[in-house]
């Protein structure tokens, strides 16, 4: 398993938290997003899924990833 945490611009409320944190449980990680400092953990098995991925998840979501 490896893990990531990315910069999330967007995020405002806890519907965008759970907004985020499904889209990337779709892929079959686990997501924590943390709405104060904008910031989304992500664990994932780099072997199935890599981190460009994951940003076009939240992205498509509506949310700016920023690193």
């Amino acid at each position: 398993m490896a893990n990531v945490v990315l910069n999330v611009e967007g995020m405002s409320c806890g519907h965008c938290v759970s907004s985020v944190e499904k889209a990337v449980g779709n892929l079959g990680a686990s997501a924590k997003a943390d709405l104060a400092s904008k910031t989304v953990a992500v664990d994932y098995d780099d072997s199935k899924l890599s981190v460009d991925a994951i940003k076009e998840a939240i992205e498509d979501q509506g949310y700016d990833v920023v690193q």
